[in-house]
């Protein structure tokens, strides 16, 4: 399959890092404000993580509900506009310029949304199309089930946690009014909103990156409505869990504990649910990033109850069949492969058969081997180049930590890798040293460069958006303003003089 990715370069920044006085980036001015600055920059592609609505630990990669959309990002500006909040509700939104407090968010966010959906008509003949599609209705339940149960859905009566069809039937005409449709209704103010500026972005030409987590959470609609689909036992309790083995990242390896798949049932239906999960990011994203590609070959499960990956073992995934599912039923889905981490030969042959572009990190190219697949002598055109990824250290963050003599040999591979690129880009101090990572991505032979927003600006490591295996304090960083013209021109000038 040739699945490769138009010429281009990116940049990687999520919606929850945009500027704002509302204290989480939105799908409001300031998104339409950066994808100006982008068109600005000539840019091609603009990368953000995954949309859903996020669950404890508000991580993007744990979410509710793996189609949803987090109704932190929608615009209150706009619910202003259409007269579902007030002046004065609107300016009770307003939050201190920072990092985001997910705790203080979650304390007003919902108050003021709740106060939007009472003045909204849920009769809008266009919302009752949205709900009667259907998409959101196990989210709906399980979410209106949590707003009257609090916890996971495995401590909800057993009534609901098993889902017996005439308990959900009454408690959705009980609840229908008052959380039902409410959830409905965020879910159908995101979907607008964001549709309406992906159009806006398009327009510029630019398309959108968007995350596929692997993975969904345990305590999810995902799960809770399709329970054959996963690894449980009659109680709806996990018996294995997924995660990775030690590594670069961590030296236990990374106990994710998401479910893990019954891909041995799931192919008895084609993949089916994995199909409709696709078709559905398709809806909202122009290119996925389908997050731990190498899982689709063989996956690392974990016994449910270890407090470490490091009694974990490898597993079959569904493999190439997977795969030619979405072909032949989605046609030619524009994805490319988060391939890193533990990579064997297997996982390189099966990315190659599908076509779709592998990852190369700039950050792991410099270690001294002449093998190195990340350095740009070694990257083929069907890939895309990146600094670092958002569970990397920023580029400065990394050099930083670096000592003198440590920074020395990295200046001199850094330099013989720009050598290769025809590149002369003089630089001494490690904030330059920042810059000089960026070209040597966007130098790259890779068809798409992206990079972080964080190295592109040089912040350090206090800008870091994750550090895995660390389960507090990420996902928070936030921009204190739309980049400026002379990081756009500097950008403007790779684009242009590496034809991207």
């Amino acid at each position: 399959m040739d699945n490769s990715l138009q010429r281009g370069a990116g940049v990687l920044c999520h919606i929850s890092s945009l500027p704002n006085k509302y204290g989480i980036g939105t799908l409001g001015k300031e998104a339409y404000a950066f994808a100006d600055w982008l068109k600005s920059t000539h840019v091609k592609y603009w990368q953000i993580l995954p949309l859903a609505q996020t669950g404890f630990g508000d991580s993007p990669y744990q979410s509710v509900c793996c189609n949803s959309g987090n109704p932190y990002f929608i615009d209150l500006e706009a619910l202003k506009t259409e007269g579902l909040i007030d002046g004065e509700e609107l300016a009770s939104c307003e939050m201190p310029c920072g990092d985001v407090d997910y705790g203080a968010l979650y304390e007003n966010r919902y108050k003021i949304l709740r106060t939007a959906y009472a003045r909204f008509n849920i009769k809008d003949e266009e919302f009752l199309a949205f709900v009667e599609s259907g998409e959101f209705e196990d989210y709906a339940l399980f979410m209106s089930l949590k707003s009257r149960y609090s916890g996971a859905f495995n401590t909800f009566p057993d009534s609901y946690k098993f889902r017996e069809e005439l308990a959900l039937k009454e408690f959705k005409e009980t609840e229908y009014k008052s959380e039902y449709c409410f959830w409905q209704f965020v879910q159908f103010i995101f979907r607008k909103q964001w549709l309406k500026l992906k159009e806006y972005v398009n327009s510029l030409g630019i398309q959108i990156i968007g995350d596929l987590p692997l993975y969904v959470a345990y305590d999810s609609s995902d799960l809770w409505a399709n329970p054959e689909l996963f690894k449980v036992d009659e109680n709806l309790n996990l018996t294995e869990i997924a995660g990775v083995p030690p590594d670069y990242f961590s030296k236990t390896g990374q106990l994710w504990g998401n479910p893990i798949y019954n891909w041995e049932y799931m192919e008895t239906n084609n993949f089916d649910w994995w199909i409709k999960r696709l078709k559905s990011a398709t809806a909202l994203l122009d290119v996925i990033r389908l997050d731990h590609f190498r899982g689709f070959d063989r996956y690392f499960s974990i016994p449910a109850g270890e407090e470490t990956a490091e009694n974990g073992v490898w597993k079959d995934g569904p493999g190439l069949k997977f795969f030619i599912q979405i072909k032949q039923r989605l046609g030619n889905v524009k994805i490319i492969a988060e391939d890193l981490g533990i990579i064997d030969a297997e996982v390189t042959k099966l990315r190659n058969r599908t076509g779709y572009p592998g990852m190369k990190i700039m950050l792991f190219a410099f270690n001294g081997e002449e093998d190195n697949p990340y350095l740009p002598k070694n990257i083929e055109e069907n890939s895309v180049a990146y600094t670092g990824t958002h569970d990397n250290a920023t580029t400065l963050g990394l050099l930083n930590r670096m000592t003198e003599e440590q920074f020395r040999v990295f200046k001199s591979r850094l330099r013989a890798a720009l050598v290769y690129e025809n590149e002369v880009y003089p630089f001494v101090t490690r904030k330059q040293a920042t810059l000089a990572t960026c070209v040597c991505a966007l130098a790259s032979p890779a068809n798409v460069a992206v990079i972080p927003v964080q190295d592109l600006l040089g912040l350090d490591d206090s800008a870091r958006m994750n550090q895995p295996s660390v389960p507090q304090g990420n996902w928070r960083f936030r921009l204190n303003s739309i980049p400026d013209r002379r990081t756009a021109a500097i950008l403007r000038k790779a684009v242009e003089k590496y034809n991207r």
